[in-house]
């Protein structure tokens, strides 16, 4: 058994309960093959049919108890594997949103959405079919073995040498088959990947004219897929028949020795029938669980890596109960702070040493690549720190991926996401019980009002996928209406006007100045007239502070800050 089925809430229980409805499903099936060959020996008997009627019941009320139990038992695997696959994908949801912007990055768009919505679908018929089976093949087997041979020895021997053997093609075709699924899945998460990116992509291409060679790439990769699939199938094809194959020839093994018994006066007609009814009994569940192994490892692997991602933490039970309220006297001290990346081997931030007090103007420049949005991702708890020290009022945190730290903050990023929903609940996302005075206010104050006074359905006009198209101009401003209206006290900006023409950034920045008031603001961004605004400036470079201070401390100094002025031709030579 897949040992990770254990892991999951009340499986253990489900696992029990299936085994006791397994087990007398068992006895109904021994019931049901010795009703029915009691009933065809008194009839090769020539006995009348009006006396076998307390037979023939019995053989249905067998037969009847054995469908029921065989119901009984979907039932509760089914409502595990609903329960299990609902709390996993809501586990799983919840881990991405803790994780944020840079874990989705890392796994691919393509991937988390393949296994969100098929996934999960796969995940339940893999967690539905499989716990029957296995529980299935592990009680059956043994009980109609251990009966035939109280019966008749000599079948027990054939059926006992004959399983080891179907197993060891099961178990070779298996290796086989999960070598096949496992390059299936590869090439259809990258089949995933590539159609999202593409999607993204379509109007760039387009623009270039290269939107037909493209055409060839995707053909190439899709036919990949299509190769891989073909090939997972023939595998479940040669296995279904192997299966077949041996299980036929082992049944044909019992009949014939049964037969030359039969003739031979040496056992009689039944229990030999009884044996005869119980041998195909006996390969039934091997051969479903056969069967139903292939239709369900594509969710086997789906819930290896929906639970892996589940599962994946970044802040322990400590920090969970730690709680932190920001205020003109709170602190925040990056100490000895390294990141490093998995798929890279540069550092990106190499020994940080920051400190933020109250409501401080922090402004963090630097080339690209200098660490800017990782130093911001790390602020935001969407990435722990390799190594270092972080400290909040006091206490010592080893990052800051804990919701309550979270609540502290509106994060708007380069590319604000729309939800494709009505602009006003678009706005209320921060805060969805917000009234619709407060919402109108946060409309004001974000420079809205024309905007959405010049849409048909006003505040119920729908945006997003699907809806109304936005300017990125408009876009900044549902994101700054979000941060008015949820009024938290810690404002993170990450180039949130770079793909914005000027005009439109000089028109946001009036707004954005008010939204910076009674908050600690940190704006990383390459556009340096923001500085003007800032308290303080931290210059990156390479992963490092490079040099920190006022915007006037930094010109004097004629540093790196100074050179990059000097770049971007603001008035200095």
């Amino acid at each position: 058994m897949d040992r990770e089925i254990l892991t999951y809430k009340g499986a253990k229980i489900t696992i029990t309960m299936v085994s006791i409805l397994t087990l007398l499903q068992s006895m109904c099936i021994i019931l049901q093959a010795v009703y029915l060959a009691d009933l065809i020996s008194h009839l090769f008997a020539r006995e009348e049919v009006s006396n076998l009627v307390q037979k023939v019941l019995l053989f249905l009320c067998a037969l009847v108890g054995r469908y029921c139990l065989s119901l009984l038992i979907k039932k509760i695997a089914y409502r595990f594997a609903d329960r299990t696959g609902t709390d996993l994908r809501k586990q799983f949801f919840s881990t991405l949103f803790e994780l944020g912007p840079t874990f989705t990055q890392k796994i691919g768009t393509g991937k988390l959405v393949t296994l969100s919505l098929e996934g999960t679908a796969q995940m339940r018929q893999y967690l539905e079919l499989f716990i029957p089976k296995i529980v299935g093949m592990g009680i059956i087997p043994i009980i109609v073995l251990l009966y035939v041979c109280f019966q008749d020895r000599i079948s027990a021997i054939i059926l006992f040498v004959t399983m080891p053997v179907l197993i060891m093609f099961m178990v070779l075709l298996g290796l086989a088959a999960q070598k096949k699924m496992d390059m299936q899945w590869d090439s259809y998460r990258v089949l995933s990947n590539h159609f999202v990116d593409s999607l993204r992509g379509l109007t760039t291409l387009r623009y270039l004219g290269l939107s037909r060679s493209h055409a060839n790439t995707i053909g190439r990769v899709s036919d990949q897929y299509r190769k891989m699939t073909n090939a997972t199938l023939r595998v479940a094809f040669l296995s279904s028949f192997a299966l077949d194959f041996f299980t036929m020839l082992s049944i044909a093994f019992v009949a014939v020795s049964l037969g030359l018994r039969l003739v031979n006066g040496h056992i009689l007609l039944q229990p030999a029938l009884t044996i005869l009814v119980l041998a195909p009994e006996y390969f039934l569940p091997i051969r479903e669980f056969g069967n139903d192994y292939h239709a369900t490892l594509d969710g086997k692997e789906a819930a290896h890596d929906i639970q892996s991602i589940a599962t994946t933490q970044q802040n322990s039970k400590d920090i969970d109960a730690f709680h932190v309220s920001w205020d003109e006297k709170s602190t925040l001290t990056l100490k000895n702070i390294n990141v490093q990346h998995e798929s890279d081997r540069n550092v990106s931030l190499k020994n940080v040493q920051l400190q933020f007090k109250g409501f401080e103007k922090i402004g963090v420049v630097g080339a690209s690549g200098a660490g800017k949005s990782t130093l911001i991702n790390v602020l935001s708890g969407f990435l722990s720190p390799t190594d270092g020290v972080i400290q909040t009022n006091g206490h010592i945190l080893p990052s800051l991926a804990f919701d309550h730290w979270r609540h502290q903050l509106t994060y708007i990023p380069q590319h604000p996401y729309l939800f494709h929903d009505t602009i006003k609940k678009n706005i209320a996302f921060y805060h969805p019980d917000a009234s619709n005075e407060q919402i109108k206010e946060a409309i004001k104050a974000a420079g809205l009002n024309e905007i959405i006074a010049s849409f048909p359905k006003g505040l119920e006009e729908m945006i997003g996928n699907g809806g109304r198209t936005m300017s990125g101009g408009q876009e900044q401003r549902v994101a700054l209406a979000r941060a008015f209206l949820c009024g938290r006290p810690i404002l993170l900006l990450d180039e949130p006007t770079a793909h914005l023409d000027v005009e439109t950034e000089y028109e946001l920045k009036k707004t954005m100045i008010k939204l910076f008031q009674k908050k600690l603001v940190i704006f990383a961004t390459h556009r340096l007239h923001w500085m003007e605004q800032m308290d303080r400036i931290i210059v990156l470079k390479e992963g490092k502070v490079a040099e920190m201070g006022t915007q006037e401390e930094l010109l004097a100094k004629k540093g790196e800050y100074y050179e990059l002025v000097k770049t971007q031709l603001e008035g200095l030579q």
